[in-house]
């Protein structure tokens, strides 16, 4: 009989909560490009990386009429991260259970990177390092 990791079962559901977290944002984020022909471009002041629309949203706050709240990371101390220009976008976050997930990463340092978003330290922006990355259609993570 398989042995029970307890807690690793908590760091796998965390995980798949932050995947489909990421999939609704990007799910609004469409819609919005669709109103708009842009994507909202994202905050510039501390906590950084929040979205911006009519006044900064935070994350676990209302983005209406596009999401009635955007999702929070489950674990405290993690953070989403939102990075845009307008014409694309990526959304980043630290997966608990790391190079366990077959969806994680394998840019510079396991960290997903944006070439464009220089001066952005995602090592420490995620809460962790930020292993796991999704984006517009027009870009990769």
């Amino acid at each position: 009989m398989a042995a029970l990791d307890p807690i690793g079962q908590i760091h796998k559901g965390n995980d798949v909560r932050r995947k489909s977290d990421l999939s609704q944002v990007q799910k609004a984020l469409e819609v919005y490009y669709n109103d708009f022909g842009a994507y909202p471009a994202h905050s510039t002041t501390s906590p950084m990386y929040r979205i911006f629309h009519s006044g900064i949203k935070d994350w676990g706050k209302s983005w209406a009429p596009y999401m009635s709240t955007l999702p929070e990371d489950p674990k405290g101390g993690y953070n989403y991260i939102y990075y845009s220009e307008g014409q694309s976008y990526y959304l980043y976050v630290s997966l608990e259970r790391g190079s366990k997930d077959p969806g994680v990463c394998s840019g510079i340092n396991n960290a997903c990177s944006d070439p464009s978003a220089g001066s952005i330290n995602m090592q420490n922006a995620c809460g962790g390092v930020c292993n796991y990355g999704v984006s517009s259609s027009n870009v990769s993570p």
